[in-house]
């Protein structure tokens, strides 16, 4: 168990140090999720047996004293909406819930290049469409820090599995905040990459235009790692970045004096609670006590980023969502009279209340005399947005606000007031709007033992800057060792 706590680095070191196999390092996780997931609900199904035939590999490599990658034998686990050849990839939804991958998503190559083992795929709010995990259709995800508290969401699953030491890494989604609020509210990082430096052939489509794959680990260190591995070109992506992803893991070390941090006027007033902004002013101070210059920043059109997101990010989905018919798979309802009854049935069987909230939002803003009014104004909006961020890194090296305005809320709480729930997204949607990368890290706790989050924005690209500055902050603080009692 005490190994499982350990970081990914730290597990790697063991392993070619030959204290513990690959095979042992395993099964130890597998013994843990039987344990732990009836209660905490992190997984939607398991694949035991391909992360043990990938561990016999690395153990192979390591007997004959050959050089394995960095994560090679760590276990991980990846969101359920993207894809694993052989394995069920159902976006906890009713309407894909016996779907079988026939191929495997672009990372899930690059994982398996790696020889990272995957041990399941995890739960999520239904098609990545939620903040707090319970809009799943097969069971809610419960923080491992408070049981009757909310993961966040919509990447729950994955983040509360690492933060139970189920699994040391995982993979989520990020749409306006899905990796970055459930890993602050279970204590962890999550890091949402620039838009286009990983490939989304293979992740089951939310809002194409501001998706994003990027990692859950326990330390920064760890996260520079598995973005290495899953990063880079693909050409099966349209959106894919054709540009060099640099050394990350080996520059993040440096240190960060005269490193500029702004700190978001419109992120740290009211709605805040005591506890969080007692956490993000400290984690300013050390910031300021390694080197760097803090000076305040100014996004006045952050108010609307809200509006925006959920016109751009419904009317994608609607269109995404569409392909979800019952003609070529997935459910399909029966008794129906005609093609046309059997469109109707099938999706409103098949489809969860927050998902057909989310597509009779965006085909009211595609529909014809409403496209000019709505989604038109929102692109538009959307690039008056990116020109404040643009115009503040000229200032800043990085951006610094709460991840979520609170901690941890519980469950069942928020789920019947759909716009209080948005709000909870209101520090994280914009890095989304403008394609910039974004991290969420634990820089405290609140009175009640609960995990919170300091978000820390870069200038597109600069996922260097971004990491680095996180790594001393969290080398500093150390508030990443923490792990909860469960």
């Amino acid at each position: 168990m005490e190994l499982l706590k350990k970081t990914a680095t730290q597990q790697h070191e063991a392993l070619i140090n030959k204290e513990v196999s690959a095979k042992e390092l395993v099964q130890a996780s597998i013994e843990r999720i039987e344990k732990l997931d009836n209660t905490l609900g992190a997984f939607n199904s398991t694949t035991f047996d391909f992360a043990l035939e990938t561990a016999k590999k690395v153990d192979e490599k390591i007997a004959k004293n050959e050089k394995i990658p960095p994560l090679a034998g760590i276990p991980l686990a990846l969101k359920d909406n993207m894809n694993l050849k052989g394995a069920k990839t159902t976006c906890s939804s009713k309407i894909l819930e016996n779907f079988i991958s026939p191929y495997d998503a672009t990372i899930t190559t690059k994982l398996k290049q790696n020889l990272v083992p995957i041990l399941g795929k995890t739960n999520l709010d239904e098609f990545a469409m939620g903040s707090s995990n319970e809009n799943s259709a097969f069971k809610p995800v419960k923080n491992p820090y408070n049981l009757s508290k909310v993961p966040g969401g919509s990447s729950g699953g994955s983040a509360a599995c690492v933060a139970s030491s189920e699994v040391t890494l995982s993979l989520g989604s990020d749409t306006g905040g899905s990796i970055r609020l459930p890993a602050s509210f279970c204590g962890i990082t999550g890091f949402k990459p620039t838009y286009g430096r990983v490939s989304r052939y293979g992740l089951v489509a939310f809002a194409s235009s501001l998706d994003q794959i990027g990692p859950f680990a326990r330390s920064i260190e760890d996260t520079a790692y598995l973005y290495e591995a899953i990063a880079g070109y693909d050409e099966k992506d349209s959106t894919s970045l054709k540009l060099e992803v640099g050394d990350v893991s080996g520059n993040i070390k440096k240190d960060i004096k005269g490193l500029k941090v702004g700190v978001i006027k419109e992120l740290m007033t009211e709605g805040v609670s005591d506890d969080v902004k007692t956490s993000i002013e400290n984690a300013i101070k050390t910031f300021e006590k390694l080197g760097a210059t803090i000076k305040e920043i100014s996004l006045p059109l952050l108010k609307h980023s809200i509006g925006v997101y959920y016109i751009v990010a419904t009317a994608e989905a609607s269109s995404n969502l569409a392909r979800f018919d019952g003609v070529r798979y997935g459910y399909r309802a029966q008794n129906c009279e005609n093609l046309l009854d059997m469109y109707c049935k099938t999706r409103a069987q098949g489809f969860g209340p927050e998902v057909k909230r989310r597509i009779m939002l965006g085909t009211y803003a595609l529909s014809s005399g409403y496209y000019d009014a709505y989604y038109k104004k929102a692109q538009q909006l959307r690039r008056l947005i990116a020109n404040d961020f643009i115009e503040a890194f000229k200032e800043v090296d990085i951006l610094v606000s709460p991840t979520c305005p609170t901690t941890a809320f519980d469950l069942n709480s928020k789920a019947d007031n759909p716009l209080e729930m948005y709000l909870t997204d209101i520090a994280t949607i914009s890095s989304n709007l403008v394609g910039a990368p974004a991290l969420s890290m634990p820089v405290g706790f609140d009175k009640d033992s609960m995990p919170v989050g300091l978000q820390v924005i870069a200038k597109p690209l600069d996922e260097i800057t971004l990491l680095k500055s996180a790594y001393n902050l969290e080398q500093e603080l150390q508030v990443y060792n923490s792990r909860p009692n469960i």
